[in-house]
């Protein structure tokens, strides 16, 4: 898998730990919210109940309580005691003192003309025989009227008594404040945006609202035909306003009070923001910790693959190895025979060149030669057959102390000639106080060996050899680097595959590096390989300390 495959892997671990951490949270947090909600819009809508309810009782109380001083005067003094004007302009006085919602006070006989008046209009003998309030309180005895304008100019309402007394009738008049009765019905506690006020059967405006018409203009609410405690939810275009209508027991009257939920909805609002903050708080710490643990857990698989194709590469090299030890074992022998055959052969030709006359036969120098070099090359093949036997009885290394340096540098002088011969700089860098290390000389020798013969051969001739050693991490090292062509990156992860070679065809058997690869995996060590084309190779080997 590469990058970008880890990189998909990642995301979707985060994706799914992320989605099944949030659902239940969401889950639970949208029911919390949604019960909580419409049990505090429940809350909202009791209290506009039990608001109204409180506010039309002390609105009934206000005017049973004037209906009830205006019946009490009517019914305890005489038409010719209230006729007089000096004793009901005290008797105003007296009740002013202990009420102010009183305008004023006026005696009204039979005929509908004021007897007697007390307040501060110019009102005695004003003649109310037409007024329809005359008439009412005619008939029902006592009549509270809707607020109206009448000669004062200004909206007022009326409290009338008819009082009979043998043939004689005369009404007591009272004309109630209306700023004082505003102030009565708007001192509900409504916010900013709440408003109260109180609306005739026919819907006209009793008292003024505070963000709607005047007082004895229209009602905007549907009020008519309500005869019992009513809310109604008011959405509009600007803001949501509930509206809570209750009839006024006293009288036909109805009492409005409306107000914005989201003032009241303030403190959940307050606490869903921090909830909602919570949640996103919650959100990027799951995200954090998943991103986290994901990118851990991705680490450590992709570790593992890495380990895994490592420890397959290295299988398959022992595969490798092991198919070339069965393989060199089976050759090797079947080789070795006709190469003794041979080289007795030559041997046996030499021996017979010794007894002839060397004047009398033609070409003996050609075939001296000849057997000479019969006799060269049998002895290099059965270098190679010897070689391949070691690496097939893969022998068990034999452990001393050996010390690395010496021995590199020893190596060194078997190819010394073979290097000044080719002009080729050997360079070396060895590290002082090099640690002895248990392992076998014989076999470590013989990786050198081969790669300082691989070196010369990719130099060629008129370069050099640079030849280092070091320690570190509980480990000495070793190596080769050479100032040849380089190996191509494509074909660097098989150099160390046997019968790869990079040269030329009959100029390699492709059996130095596996050779090599094989006795430093023997030894517990490790080999690797770094090359750039057109700048060399470098051979580095770490054997354990």
């Amino acid at each position: 898998m590469d990058a970008r495959g880890y990189g998909i892997l990642r995301w979707k671990f985060i994706g799914v730990i992320v989605c099944f951490s949030l659902i239940p949270v969401v889950a639970l947090g949208s029911f919390i919210n949604s019960r909580f909600s419409r049990t505090y819009e429940e809350k909202v809508t009791s209290n506009l109940r039990i608001m109204i309810e409180n506010k039309r009782y002390a609105v009934d109380m206000f005017l049973q309580e004037r209906i009830a001083q205006v019946r009490n005067l009517a019914y305890t003094h005489t038409l010719s005691e209230m006729g007089d004007q000096t004793f009901l302009s005290e008797l105003f006085g007296t009740i002013r003192t202990g009420s102010a919602s009183f305008i004023d006070l006026g005696v009204i006989g039979s005929d509908g003309r004021h007897v007697a008046y007390a307040g501060p209009y110019d009102l005695v003998g004003a003649n109310y025989a037409d007024e329809d309030w005359f008439h009412q309180v005619t008939l029902k005895g006592v009549y509270v009227s809707d607020v109206f304008m009448g000669f004062r100019n200004y909206p007022h309402f009326i409290i009338a008594v008819l009082r009979r007394d043998g043939d004689q009738s005369w009404i007591l008049r009272a004309t109630i404040d209306s700023e004082v009765f505003n102030r009565l019905v708007q001192s509900v506690q409504l916010g900013r945006r709440g408003d109260a006020y109180l609306v005739n059967g026919e819907g006209v405006l009793q008292t003024p609202s505070r963000f709607g018409p005047p007082a004895l203009e229209r009602c905007f609410l549907p009020v008519e035909g309500i005869n019992e405690l009513t809310i109604l939810d008011l959405p509009s275009h600007e803001r949501r306003e509930l509206a809570g209508i209750v009839p006024l027991r006293t009288m036909d009257w109805k009492l409005v009070i409306s107000e914005d939920p989201s003032e009241e909805m303030s403190p959940l609002l307050t606490v869903r923001s921090i909830a909602l903050f919570l949640v996103l708080g919650g959100v990027v710490v799951i995200f954090a910790g998943a991103f986290l643990t994901t990118r851990s857990i991705v680490a450590k698989v992709e570790r593992a693959d890495r380990e895994k194709a490592a420890a397959d590469v290295n299988l398959m090299q022992s595969s490798k190895l092991a198919a070339l030890g069965k393989m060199a074992a089976g050759v090797a022998h079947e080789v070795n025979n006709p190469l003794t055959l041979i080289r007795e052969a030559a041997g046996w030709i030499t021996d017979l060149l010794t007894d002839e006359d060397p004047e009398c036969l033609k070409h003996f120098e050609e075939i001296e030669e000849a057997a000479r070099d019969i006799d060269r090359h049998v002895e290099r093949a059965k270098t190679v057959t010897h070689r391949m036997l070691g690496f097939a009885r893969r022998m068990e290394p034999v452990q001393e102390n050996v010390d690395v340096g010496a021995l590199v540098e020893g190596t060194i002088s078997f190819l010394a000639n073979e290097a000044m011969h080719r002009n080729i700089i050997i360079q070396r860098e060895y590290a002082p106080d090099l640690p002895l290390i248990n392992t076998d000389a014989t076999q470590v020798q013989q990786v050198v060996l081969n790669l300082l013969e691989n070196a010369i051969d990719a130099v060629g001739r008129d370069g050099s050899i640079q030849v280092r050693t070091g320690t570190g991490s509980g480990e000495v090292s070793f190596s080769v680097s050479d100032t040849g062509p380089g190996i191509d990156p494509q074909l660097i992860h098989k150099i160390f595959d046997p019968f790869f070679s990079t040269k030329k065809v009959g100029e390699g058997t492709g059996l130095g590096l596996s050779i090599t690869y094989g006795i430093v995996e023997r030894l517990g060590g490790r080999i690797n390989a770094e090359s750039e084309p057109g700048r060399g190779a470098t051979f580095t080997v770490h054997l354990p300390a």
